[in-house]
């Protein structure tokens, strides 16, 4: 049996959202979401200093945001699966920096209910392959 590590980090940010319907938009209304993410790290332990500070960069880019006006959710509806594929994609990509991978990342809007993503049976990126940037950022920076 090959046992297998991960380290979970628990992230808070306050953001409003209103979901849009196909009869209009409904009321905007604020959320504290918890962002629970876990990773498989490469190389021993993780500085969660390190890796807390990059979280930041995404989870803060929604603190005292109303999610509709972002561009990322002009058209995409900022509901909690929306938004957990969204802080998925930006979170892999900073942990991947950051020498670690997310294997899950469960966002609730609310106490009772949580969204999550699952990917704890992928295929584990040697180090040196953790550190592309995925395909999506590398345009960008061009």
């Amino acid at each position: 049996m090959q046992k297998q590590r991960s380290y979970k980090i628990k992230s808070y940010v306050n953001a409003s959202h209103a979901i849009r319907w196909e009869s209009g938009t409904g009321k905007k209304h604020n959320h504290t979401w918890e962002i629970v993410c876990e990773l498989h790290v490469f190389e021993g332990m993780v500085s969660f200093f390190d890796i807390g500070k990059s979280l930041n960069k995404a989870i803060g880019a929604l603190s005292g945001q109303y999610l509709n006006d972002l561009p990322e959710f002009k058209t995409v509806n900022p509901t909690v699966e929306n938004v957990t594929e969204y802080l998925f994609d930006q979170i892999d990509g900073i942990l991947r920096q950051n020498n670690a991978v997310l294997l899950r990342i469960e966002v609730s809007d609310s106490p009772t209910r949580s969204f999550c993503i699952d990917v704890t049976e992928r295929k584990f990126p040697t180090a040196a392959e953790a550190h592309v940037k995925p395909a999506a950022q590398d345009s960008e920076d061009a």
